[in-house]
């Protein structure tokens, strides 16, 4: 398969190094460059995208158009962003190639941001989005979980939220450079990765963790779903590059659900960083992690 040339790979990073920090800039400021760089995204015609009302939430129906997609299908995406950040055009793109992989409509939600709106405001509005499509006719094991960043930790949470209630559980999810730990915050590789990962860092994931639960001195357990009980959840994929600093979470998730009886396959990418997903139109190694993912989702909602 294509690689991306090291060359080109220190250039990206250096870029990104210099741009996508999120402890140096202020909520305004990540909000408005996102806003600015979804105007420059590529576009997609062979997709179709309908604006949704979910509650009080807004959100994305994003369907692909020569696959034709079954109706009564569906993967259910929570976008990242440090839970500060994220909109539907910002994640268009992304989600886009990934309706198109998986050959499946994608319901795409902008749950609320903190710091305006902090713990558990995010996990009731995911946990509120499954229950919309589950009232307006789509079955549990017709709907898959996805979500990138905070997002895939979203995703895990609220999966562990609605096994705890005693709902049916969706048919999957996959999770992209997820937060696993978000109290603790003690992977190794937050050390091992610091200077390799150039987008993500444990003062960063600090500044989040701090936005969204605002002035609680306790956190809430769920906020570290590696440390929950894991058992009875679905099928899970982990996506993560070996660069990043989350990298620790993700193995030490895949771990402790395998011993808790959860099927996961867990790809680790070589030289690759937080969602590096977002750069399918330019890196072989996103393109191909998406084509993954399309076969994860296919496999499971064909079951």
């Amino acid at each position: 398969m294509d690689k991306t040339s090291m060359e080109q790979l220190a250039a990206i990073k250096d870029y990104l190094k210099q741009t996508n920090r999120f402890e140096s800039k202020s909520v305004a400021q990540i909000r408005q460059e996102m806003i600015e760089a979804a105007a420059s995204l590529p576009s997609h015609s062979d997709v179709t995208v309908e604006r949704v009302r979910i509650g009080t939430l807004s959100g994305e129906w994003i369907i692909p158009v020569e696959s034709a997609p079954t109706d009564d299908k569906v993967i259910l995406y929570f976008h990242g962003g440090g839970f500060i950040a994220g909109t539907c055009e910002f994640y268009r793109d992304l989600v886009s190639r990934i309706a198109k992989a998986s050959g499946m409509k994608v319901l795409m939600i902008e749950y609320r941001l903190a710091p305006e709106y902090i713990y558990p405001a995010a996990n009731e509005d995911c946990i509120g989005a499954y229950r919309w499509l589950l009232a307006n006719g789509y079955s549990a094991r017709d709907i898959l979980f996805g979500g990138d960043s905070v997002g895939a930790s979203l995703a895990l949470m609220t999966l562990i939220s609605l096994r705890d209630e005693g709902r049916e559980l969706p048919a999957g999810a996959f999770l992209i450079s997820p937060h696993t730990d978000l109290v603790h915050l003690d992977g190794e590789s937050y050390q091992s990765r610091a200077s390799l990962d150039p987008t993500g860092s444990l003062e960063g994931n600090k500044r989040i963790l701090d936005a969204y639960v605002g002035s609680r001195t306790e956190r809430a357990s769920i906020l570290s779903p590696l440390r929950m009980n894991l058992q009875g959840l679905p099928d899970l994929l982990v996506q993560v590059g070996d660069h990043e600093v989350l990298l620790s979470d993700s193995t030490r998730l895949a771990e402790e659900a395998r011993v808790a009886g959860v099927h996961v396959e867990l790809e680790i990418w070589e030289k690759m960083w937080s969602v590096f997903h977002f750069l399918a139109y330019m890196l072989p190694e996103a393109e191909q992690a998406i084509s993954k993912i399309g076969k994860f989702v296919r496999a499971k909602l064909d079951e």
